[in-house]
């Protein structure tokens, strides 16, 4: 097992690492920018390193910064949570050339699960459904307009070296393909250095759900069942929940069999999520491979008593997993409390927090890293706490995600919380009729108190 562990992450989930080591003995290390000294990872982790300015480049993507900062703590893992480097390939390898421990996949894994096109071949050769589509990088504009034709519109263009949600635009006739063509690659570009684009045939009325699997370093991989993410905008996910109330025994039994072809195909080996679209008639297809932890982990965690974290950390170390798939034993579900207004288009609000008290109970879990006098910085993503609750069914579940939406108190900026208390009041979401488009028609209702 590993003696000290360097997170190389920030805010919420560098502390959830953090919690997680110290129950197992191992000793820990943040890196923070500058903007982050006042952080709670930095003050409960044995060690902290300054890696530099507020600026994600000079600081959380800094490989060099990173690798000096386990060079002088003599750390032998690193654990990359979640964004920043977690999906980086050339780290991955660089870490292995170090001899430092990276607690995910190898670089080769990260590789054919991050380009979309290659993703997209492994699960044809691994008989997992895939949506109907280009059979590779569009080349131009008469191309587009080709492969439009053979699929059938709606089409959506993906960024190939994309996520969350850049780099994408739904085509619904030929006009408007070669504008919305130059608007996806310019996106991408922007974001990922990579301007390659594919497209898809856009399913309609689809739900968003992803199941969770475990490889370990020896021909082991399992599922621990899935999460529906289908509340969505923009292509971001705001509420998860366990089990999907769109699932059946029957569905639940194929995807998960699908998931676990999938991470077979690579031989994959740590903690990792395969995400699928799944039509309103139930036929799924394979999306996209995150191979990493996700925001929502703590979902899974709730419903089959597991620390992911753990599991995580024991793969990477060679431990064998008991090899058995896991089912919910309750519900859950995930409110993402971020410091937006959702009443003006749910714009960043960063700032100072003058009060703050999280929710407790029975059956009610908040990660966060904040609390009162904490000054949300503005370059990172907005998201300040998760709050999920557990019970015994989802009906129950929902009624106690409003309870404890209704203690949460955060004082001095703006935050989703007046969002998700709508949310838990609308028929449709509480009768489960739902899918990724459901936030399009959403109206938020003006609170005088929000």
């Amino acid at each position: 097992m590993f003696q000290k562990i360097l997170i190389a992450n920030r805010g919420e989930i560098a502390l959830r690492i953090i919690r997680t080591c110290k129950e197992m003995g191992i000793k820990t290390v943040a890196v923070y920018s500058t903007a982050d000294r006042e952080s709670l990872h930095v003050r409960f982790a044995d060690e902290a390193v300054c890696i530099g300015p507020p600026s994600s480049a000079e600081s959380y993507l800094s490989v060099p910064k990173i690798m000096a900062a386990v060079e002088i703590t003599n750390a032998d893992a690193i654990h990359p949570g979640y964004g920043f480097l977690a999906e980086n390939a050339e780290f991955a390898e660089i870490c292995t050339e170090y001899g430092v421990k990276f607690i995910g996949p190898s670089a080769d894994m990260i590789r054919k699960m991050g380009d979309k096109i290659t993703a997209k071949d492994t699960m044809i050769k691994a008989n997992v459904p895939v949506v109907p589509g280009s059979g590779g990088l569009l080349t131009n504009t008469p191309d587009a307009l080709k492969q439009a034709e053979e699929i059938g519109y709606p089409v959506i263009l993906k960024a190939t070296a994309g996520g969350g949600g850049k780099g994408m635009r739904i085509v619904w006739d030929p006009e408007k393909l070669e504008g919305e063509w130059e608007k996806a690659r310019a996106e991408a570009k922007a974001s990922f250095t990579n301007d390659g684009i594919y497209m898809e045939k856009f399913i309609e009325e689809p739900r968003h759900i992803e199941f969770q699997i475990v490889g370990d370093q020896h021909g082991n991989v399992v599922h621990l069942s899935e999460r529906d993410c289908s509340i969505q905008r923009r292509h971001q996910k705001l509420v998860e929940e366990c089990p999907s109330p769109f699932m059946t025994p029957s569905l639940r039994k194929k995807m998960g069999e699908a998931a676990i072809a999938a991470g077979k195909s690579i031989n994959y080996e740590g903690v990792g999520t395969v995400e699928f679209l799944v039509d309103k008639h139930r036929n799924f297809y394979f999306m996209e491979m995150n191979t990493r932890i996700q925001v929502e982990h703590p979902v899974t965690e709730e419903v089959i008593d597991h620390d992911l974290i753990k599991e995580q950390i024991k793969v990477a170390a060679g431990e064998k997993i008991d090899g058995k798939n896991y089912f919910p034993k309750m519900h859950a579900m995930e409110c993402r409390i971020n410091a937006e207004d959702p009443f003006n288009d749910f714009r960043p609000n960063p700032g100072k927090i003058t009060s703050f008290h999280s929710a407790k109970g029975q059956g009610v879990r908040v990660d966060t890293h904040v609390y009162a006098g904490y000054t949300v910085p503005p370059y990172y993503d907005s998201m300040i706490a998760k709050l999920i609750c557990k019970a015994q069914t989802r009906e129950e579940c929902i009624r106690k995600m409003k309870r404890a939406l209704n203690e949460f108190i955060v004082e001095g900026i703006k935050t989703t919380v007046p969002f998700h208390k709508q949310l838990m009041e609308d028929e449709d979401f509480i009768n489960g009729n739902f899918n990724t488009g459901f936030l399009n028609d959403f109206v938020l209702k003006e609170e005088s108190d929000s």
